[in-house]
Formats: C-alpha cells, sequence, structure tokens
C-alpha cells in the first residue's frame, strides 16, 4: 500500500504569505494621500512683479491672458483707486486670489467625528481672501441657481499623491491686480503636490464670459515651522483713502492714460500689451520681432538686490 500523502499545512502557506502582505503595506501609501497641513511661506519670485507685496504690475499690463474682447474693455476702465472707494475697502476678492495674491498659505484638515476620516480640508483666510473649504466627502456642488459667496464651493479627490480640487460659485474677481476681471461663471481646478518641504499649486481657471481659452498659474509655497499663520485675516478698519464717498474712479471708453506705459519704458508693442491668446505662445516673438528695440536703459522693475528697486540710476 502507497502511504497516505499528509495534508497541508494551511499555517504554513499564510506564514509564508505575511512577509509578501508586509511589504506591500509598507510600499503602498495609505489611500494616496499626502498630508498637507502647515504653516506655507509663499515663494514669490515666479512672477514677482504680479505677485509681491507693492504696486504690482503696470496698470495696463495684459500680456499673456487669453482674454477676449469684452474683458479688454473693461479692464481698460479700470482704476486701482476703486480699491479705495470706502464700500471696498473691506471688501474680500474672489478665491482666485490665492493664485495671485502675494500671501502665505494655513491648511489643516477637519475629521469626522466618529471615525476619525477627513472631511474636507481648510485654507486659512487671508487679508484679502476668505476662508476656503475643500470637501473630501463626495458631496456634489450646488444647482447652477446657488447663490455665489466669497469662498465659493470647493470639492477635491485624491489622485495617487495629489490633491486635486474644482471651484464653482464664486463672486466676480480678477485676474491679475490691475483689474483683468473673471465673472461669476468662472472656474477654478487646482492641483496640490508636496515634495517634502515644498508644497506647489498648480491652477487653472476657465471663464465662459471673459476667457478663450483655459488661464494657467503655478505658486510654490515652502513649509515654515514657525511662527504660525494666522487662520483668518486681520480685522479691516474702514478708512479715508482719498476717494470720496459716492464717487467711483474709473477711465471712460478710450481715455486710460496707461495705454502706452509698457511701449515707453520697454518699447514693447501695444498689441503685445493689451493680451489675448496669441500673447501666451512663444510664437508672438516672431511676430514683433521687427516692431521691438531694446531700451536704451531700464528706468523700472530693473531687479538687482532688495525688492524691486523701482528706478536705476
Amino acid at each position: 500500500m502507497h502511504p497516505t500523502r499528509p495534508f497541508p499545512n494551511p499555517n504554513a502557506a499564510v506564514a509564508k504569505l505575511i512577509p509578501l502582505l508586509a511589504l506591500l503595506a509598507v510600499s503602498l501609501p495609505l489611500h494616496a494621500q499626502v498630508d498637507l497641513a502647515g504653516m506655507w511661506s509663499a515663494r514669490n519670485y515666479i512672477d514677482a512683479i504680479m505677485n509681491r507685496p507693492g504696486p504690482g504690475p503696470s496698470p495696463v499690463d495684459f500680456g499673456g491672458i487669453p482674454i477676449n474682447d469684452f474683458a479688454r474693455e473693461r479692464a481698460l476702465t479700470f482704476s486701482t483707486s476703486q480699491m479705495s472707494m470706502p464700500d471696498r475697502i473691506c471688501a474680500f476678492y474672489a478665491p482666485t486670489y490665492i493664485a495671485i495674491s502675494p500671501f502665505s498659505l494655513r491648511i489643516w484638515n477637519e475629521t469626522e467625528p466618529r471615525n476619525g476620516t477627513t472631511i474636507a480640508w481648510k485654507i486659512g483666510a487671508s487679508e484679502g481672501r476668505d476662508t476656503m473649504t475643500i470637501w473630501m466627502d463626495g458631496r456634489p456642488h450646488p444647482s447652477a441657481f446657488a447663490p455665489h459667496d466669497n469662498s465659493g464651493f470647493t470639492t477635491g479627490v485624491w489622485k495617487n499623491d495629489v490633491l486635486t480640487t474644482y471651484t464653482t460659485h464664486m463672486k466676480a474677481g480678477f485676474l491679475r491686480r490691475n483689474g483683468v476681471p473673471t465673472s461669476d461663471q468662472a472656474t477654478m481646478t487646482m492641483q496640490f503636490f508636496r515634495h517634502s518641504e515644498v508644497l506647489t499649486v498648480a491652477i487653472r481657471i476657465d471663464d465662459p464670459a471673459y476667457l478663450t481659452e483655459p488661464f494657467y498659474l503655478t505658486r510654490v509655497f515652502l513649509l515654515r515651522p514657525v511662527p504660525p499663520l494666522r487662520s483668518t485675516g486681520l480685522p479691516c478698519i474702514q478708512g479715508n483713502e482719498g476717494v470720496d464717498e459716492g464717487v467711483v474712479p474709473h477711465f471712460l471708453p478710450g481715455k486710460n492714460p496707461f495705454v502706452d506705459e509698457m511701449t515707453k519704458l520697454y518699447n514693447i508693442p501695444v498689441n503685445a500689451i493689451l493680451g489675448g491668446p496669441e500673447t501666451m505662445y512663444p510664437g508672438i516673438r516672431k511676430k514683433l520681432k521687427d516692431q521691438y528695440v531694446v531700451p536704451q536703459k531700464c528706468t523700472r522693475y530693473c531687479g538687482g538686490p532688495g525688492l524691486f528697486p523701482f528706478r536705476s540710476d
């Protein structure tokens, strides 16, 4: 008789799988997420003239933005003194200000009290922007007829280790601090990439009213341990900034005195300064090469040490 073949030991088979399962658990990130919480200091050397505190861009510098004719005409009527109107001094910008402001970010998560899972990420308010809530629990966006507010409505989803967010229901705002507008129909998509102590935020803004195609921006932030940033902006106190009550500073059509300022300073042709989709792409250089002449001397925004000196001798 042949000896009886023993049955395999199931415990031994499981024991062989344990090291493999442990290796997989270590190599795969939990839910493919990373921790975004912390104090993130803005690195304003990217598009520094546009983003740094101070005077910001020239009054008429719309180059590189795919605006249509309606946006251009509205931007040309804009006067920066509008921000000094008594009823606008303490007004928030739209959530798109996160893409163009010079301010740092404080980010934290809110958890579901019963199971501890993250239901939302919060981006704290700044002097000019309201707190943004990024809902992570799968809730739908409101109806197109729902009210728009200062923070908009934002949902997020993790794709691998990148947080992708989508914002709707924003109030009208700006794409650049010289009056290039966004409408209340604009939407904003952001992607948050964390690499150790560096946070990169890639931003796409779509606006059927004022843009012919998407507009992209990138911001970089550096993790800072101290001091902690505020989770809300500083209190705003209305004061007299030189604009009388009831006055709306503006320029009538065809009367903006700054249209040729960039041409006088840097010899940049007006058709490049006024923006539009073709000014986004390198091909514009070929079109303007016979019109542009390098100025003999730089007189403003010339770089060098310090905070971008405004003039050079």
